[in-house]
């Protein structure tokens, strides 16, 4: 398997459309989640989670590919856990949708355990109101790597316009951010409501960059190119972060408490700020 260091990009492909899979596995996303939920009729369940194990043992040894599963309370939850742990070797982490608290994910835990996959990662989908107010706990959970925000269903059960502006989600975002970074997991945005790379999905990608999110699922590639610049840190700033944390190494080699770089006192937290950023590049710290 191929760990997906970091997550700025995340391309979201319909398990059940072979083509468009292949097409989002080859492409250069930082990692591709194949979805066996949402874009898969209920009768065609157990055929497209073959595929789908076929498509993770073939693409996972040499990029990220994850699986949305589908919600701890469906008759297919445990049939998509044990398939994935046949492959779990080529498998970046599962996505499990809908977690309203931990039970869901101990659920997993009894699942994977007994099929043999100890080892094999987990990203929470929160969606509900009940997991915005789990959130702390869900993004404790051991075997957690992210937490991503699921407008679609979220809003519908809020009662909130799919058209509300980014701003309307603070709340929630916060909630969400502040949970990951407590819990030291990947704080990632959900998909717009739209498949455009338009203003208005530029808008809220800038919003999410600008709150700390470290990426963004996208369900179309046409929205992939503008995600990717818009949670890429530029050039000066991977050159600041990289010489930031070398005069702080240097720093405590020789002894020194207080460290100066281009006029400003460097701490901890700032060293924190750097480490996030080479994170978002992928790069050795």
């Amino acid at each position: 398997m191929v760990i997906a260091t970091c997550r700025r990009v995340i391309l979201v492909a319909p398990g059940s459309d072979e083509r468009k899979a292949r097409k989002a596995l080859d492409s250069s996303v930082d990692e591709v989640v194949l979805d066996l939920e949402d874009a898969v009729t209920a009768g065609r369940k157990d055929e497209v989670r073959e595929v789908v194990a076929e498509l993770v043992g073939e693409y996972g040894p040499r990029r990220p590919v994850s699986v949305r599963v589908n919600g701890p309370d469906t008759r297919w939850f445990r049939r998509d856990l044990s398939a994935l742990c046949e492959v779990a070797d080529a498998l970046s982490s599962i996505v499990i949708p809908k977690v309203g608290s931990t039970v869901d994910l101990e659920a997993a835990d009894r699942i994977l355990d007994k099929a043999g996959g100890t080892e094999v990662r987990l990203q929470a989908l929160v969606e509900t109101p009940a997991g915005i107010h789990n959130v702390d706990r869900i993004a404790a959970g051991s075997r957690i790597e992210a937490v991503i925000i699921g407008y679609a269903d979220l809003g519908a059960a809020l009662g909130r316009s799919p058209a509300a502006p980014p701003e309307q989600w603070l709340y929630v975002q916060d909630r969400v951010l502040h949970a990951a970074r407590a819990a030291g997991v990947q704080a990632i945005d959900g998909p717009f409501l739209g498949i455009a790379d338009d203003p208005a999905f530029r808008r809220a990608g800038h919003w999410a960059a600008d709150l700390g999110f470290d990426g963004k699922w996208v369900v179309h590639p046409a929205q992939a190119g503008t995600t990717l610049e818009l949670f890429t840190p530029s050039v000066e700033q991977v050159d600041f972060a990289r010489r930031v944390l070398s005069a702080l190494e240097q720093a405590e080699e020789q002894g020194v408490g207080a460290v100066q770089l281009d006029g400003r006192m460097l701490d901890e937290a700032l060293a924190v700020a750097a480490r996030r950023t080479l994170t978002k590049i992928g790069a050795r710290q």
